[in-house]
């Protein structure tokens, strides 16, 4: 499970597992095996940074493995949050 932020800012707790497809186009949809879309205020890079430390905890892939394509990064200050599609 990984902690992810609605748009409003509302967290909520999304199954990694289920997780198919994570998009920037510019907001970040996280698409489920299920067929939802989830608009979260996270960036790709930080949602696919979170699965990966998730399935590190499982053991199901390598500590170090990933680090290349999702740095570690600092949460999200969500009080200041605006959508990509509204910044100047």
């Amino acid at each position: 499970m990984i902690k992810l932020t609605r748009l409003d800012g509302k967290a909520f707790i999304v199954n990694a597992e289920l997780i198919r497809f994570v998009e920037e186009k510019p907001d970040t949809f996280v698409t489920l095996t299920t067929g939802e879309l989830l608009l979260v205020a996270e960036s790709m890079d930080e949602v696919v940074s979170r699965t990966i430390r998730y399935q590190q905890s499982k053991h199901l892939v390598p500590a170090g493995w990933g680090r290349e394509i999702a740095p570690k990064t600092p949460p999200l200050n969500t009080t200041t949050y605006q959508p990509r599609s509204l910044q100047s």
